[in-house]
């Protein structure tokens, strides 16, 4: 029997697997100030620099190679330190590439909601 969250408690994986909360993607089909184009993802975002909540906002190319989930759905991103453990046993709908220089990272899906999965090489390492 699975056991219920109190409404004070935080969600598992922040209490337990120690996931910390890095942004919130959101789809949007207005075009924003300052987007970065990434052209292997047909996807224009934006805010996430500015954004004091870490809210990203995510434009789609029609041709974007992306899960239909992700073009369509917001999705709340984690930071995990180790991307590859985080991802055993989940259904991934996007595997692990580097969307950027020393950032690691996948999108799962939970009970029909994408979720990113995001890994950061520190200085040094």
């Amino acid at each position: 029997m699975t056991s219920r969250r109190q409404s004070h408690e935080p969600p598992d994986v922040i209490a337990r697997r120690g996931w910390r909360y890095h942004h919130l993607g959101i789809p949007t089909n207005i075009p924003r100030a300052d987007e970065t184009y990434l052209a292997r993802f047909g996807l224009y975002v934006s805010g996430f620099s500015t954004s004091p909540y870490g809210i990203e906002w995510m434009r789609f190319e029609e041709s974007s190679p992306l899960h239909p989930l992700i073009k369509s759905l917001p999705h709340v991103a984690f930071e995990v330190d180790d991307l590859d453990s985080a991802l055993i046993g989940q259904e991934v709908i996007s595997p692990p590439g580097s969307p950027s220089d020393g950032v690691r990272a996948a999108m799962i899906v939970v009970d029909g909601a994408p979720v990113e999965l995001i890994s950061f090489r520190k200085a040094g390492g």
